[in-house]
């Protein structure tokens, strides 16, 4: 029988995979989170509060929009309309209140 000695791509390599970048993400954004709550809680402006999550948003839809590109790539044109329109509209949902508030 032939041993199966299979490793994990992300594990062996020294490289950035996708899960690595997930986690410190999480972890940069739990930074920000507590930050923009701490500011919150001492009276700092609304504003600085509201940037910083702001910030942490858009960060997570970076990772998203990513992988959602992989998803939508070989598919027909109709999905890739689809997928710039949601775009669009999230990008717009986290600028448009920061302009107006």
């Amino acid at each position: 029988m032939a041993k199966q000695t299979k490793k994990s791509s992300s594990s062996s390599s020294g490289m950035w995979g996708l899960n690595k970048i997930s986690f410190w993400l999480i972890v940069a954004i739990t930074v920000l989170y507590a930050v923009a709550l701490i500011l919150s809680a001492c009276g700092v402006s609304s504003l600085a509060v509201s940037v910083l999550q702001s910030i942490a948003a858009a960060a997570m839809i970076i990772v998203v929009a990513i992988l959602a590109w992989r998803y939508v790539r070989p598919k027909p044109a109709v999905w890739k309309v689809l997928y710039f329109i949601c775009l669009l509209i999230v990008i717009a949902g986290i600028i448009v209140p920061m302009v107006i508030g």
